[in-house]
């Protein structure tokens, strides 16, 4: 049985210009829905975008899974009268319904989680050819006319006791093959209804939106977050190795400063058993040199979605994010500082860094940061 998830994404945006694109939390909005959607028991993910350069971010960062694509969509089915029904049913010609199940997942829903994926796709079967993500809302709703629709205002109940009623928070949606062709719809004739976290329902149109969204996403990385032993630490490396400038020459990047004795931290920790990693976004050979100098094999370089390939990264190594350490100093950084078991920033960290990171070291980066760091996770692991 073949289930494809299907992320229809528009170049234009009225209310927040280039919203898809924008970083939430440091990541492009639409990696968050894609990033679970990998992880999930989807067997394909279809980004269905008329943005060329969301194609190429696209093709260049998941390089290392064979589950993402990314199609061109026609300008008919990205204007401001299309339908997403409408992209649909031309993308699903375009493959000929190659499929069994059918996963529309909305770019805007950064809340939705893999598990929300996989029990909407759970729910197929032989009681329902369809299933959508609702929120169950305790407000009390009137119409225009002044009548109330789910309560009686004369015996007004108390929250705790008051059933409230369920709203489509247009995360996700899946449906039957059979159900999407006879119905040319995301919903079949019998729906099967999945209740996601209220802060869910929160549509993102306005500056305001965006903002109380984002905030919210950072607590619930942060309350995820748990504490163990530590066993592998990451690292960016502009400002982080070195103190986040670089010489050029016309010919391109002449120099890094790195700090030798930050390279004796981490040969110390290694001799703990703990395993060191960099992840950066930018493609720089001298990175790489510097790293081959430092014995440190898992180098990965250029990186625009770091949280993405964290989450690969420990799921190979049979591991969770409470068992990482990450170091970061910037914006770009900004998922992993919230999520791992350890976070820690150099004291010359951009202050959103510094604000959400577990640790703000003394030292500045380039300058003994990552010895301080190293020190750290040495003594921090003793209790284990």
């Amino acid at each position: 049985m073949k289930r494809i998830g299907f992320i229809p994404l528009r170049k234009g945006s009225k209310g927040i210009p280039n919203k898809n694109k924008r970083k939430m939390v440091g990541r492009p909005l639409f990696t968050w829905v894609l990033g679970e959607a990998i992880f999930s028991n989807l067997d394909v993910v279809y980004v269905y975008t008329d943005d060329e350069s969301i194609l190429e971010f696209i093709a260049k960062e998941y390089h290392w899974t064979d589950k993402v694509k990314g199609l061109l969509r026609s300008d008919e089915s990205a204007n401001d009268n299309a339908s997403t029904e409408f992209a649909m049913l031309e993308f699903s010609e375009s493959i000929n319904y190659d499929f069994d199940t059918f996963c529309l997942l909305q770019a805007t829903s950064p809340f939705t989680k893999r598990e929300d994926i996989n029990t909407c796709l759970n729910k197929l079967g032989n009681e329902y050819d369809s299933a959508l993500t609702v929120v169950n809302t305790h407000r009390f709703l009137w119409n225009e006319n002044g009548t109330p629709i789910n309560y009686n205002p004369l015996k007004r109940p108390r929250r705790q006791d008051f059933e409230g009623l369920l709203i489509e928070n247009g995360a996700v949606y899946t449906v039957t093959k059979e159900a999407f062709k006879k119905n040319k719809s995301r919903l079949g004739d019998k729906t099967a209804i999945v209740k996601m976290a209220d802060e869910s329902l929160m549509e993102i149109d306005t500056e305001s939106d965006w903002i109380a969204i984002e905030s919210l996403l950072i607590e619930r990385q942060k309350r995820e977050k748990e504490s163990k032993k530590i066993t592998h630490v990451v690292l960016d490396v502009d400002g982080v190795f070195t103190n986040g400038t670089v010489a050029y020459t016309k010919d391109g990047e002449l120099s890094k400063n790195f700090d030798m004795r930050d390279g004796m931290g981490l040969e110390i920790l290694r001799q703990f058993n703990v395993e060191i990693m960099v992840m950066t976004s930018e493609d720089s050979q001298l990175v790489a040199k510097r790293m081959e100098k430092l014995k440190i094999e898992n180098v990965f370089l250029g990186v625009k979605d770091k949280y993405t390939l964290l989450n690969k990264i420990i799921l190979d190594k049979g591991i969770a994010l409470s068992n990482v350490a990450y170091v970061g100093d910037d914006v770009n950084d900004l998922t992993n500082i919230c999520s791992v078991g350890w976070s820690l920033a150099p004291n010359n960290a951009t202050s959103i860094v510094k604000e959400h990171a577990d640790i703000v070291l003394s030292k500045d980066s380039g300058a003994g940061a990552i010895r301080e760091a190293c020190q750290f996770i040495m003594n921090y692991n003793k209790r284990f």
